[in-house]
């Protein structure tokens, strides 16, 4: 027992004695992301870390391909809006619209006045789709 004691104590004051040298490391925290000052060499692992993770689809941008389809489809709809436009400015007046029907593009638009009020069909030669407008009377 007693050699428990001294061994006990002995151990003790060693411990006792070496606090004096234990020291502790300060903590700091380094971002990894650059944009908040982490390491600028971190730039292409975070980059293709991102992109492997991302799952949506490029827009196709191809020149012969979708840049083309696009002014394209852009350009037509302009100008529908603005044969449109002429066929609405030229129709409106003292009179109003003219009941009738008219063509513009691949769609057909008859104008027709009801009992509800004006009543303007709009149908796609395409595909079929009809839209109706009615505009009552006031």
């Amino acid at each position: 027992m007693k050699k428990i004691l001294t061994t006990l104590s002995l151990f003790a004051v060693i411990m006792l004695c070496s606090i004096n040298s234990i020291s502790a490391q300060d903590f700091v925290y380094k971002p990894v992301n650059p944009a908040f000052g982490g390491d600028t060499f971190n730039y292409n692992w975070l980059l293709s870390s991102a992109q492997v993770q991302d799952n949506t689809e490029a827009e196709d941008t191809d020149t012969n391909g979708g840049s083309l389809d696009f002014f394209t489809e852009s350009l037509n709809r302009q100008l529908l809006n603005q044969l449109s436009r002429d066929l609405v400015t030229s129709q409106f007046g003292e009179e109003g619209l003219t009941d009738g029907v008219y063509t513009v593009g691949d769609f057909q638009i008859d104008i027709a006045s009801t009992f509800e009020g004006l009543s303007i069909s709009i149908i796609d030669a395409g595909t079929g789709e009809q839209t109706q407008i009615i505009i009552p009377y006031f």
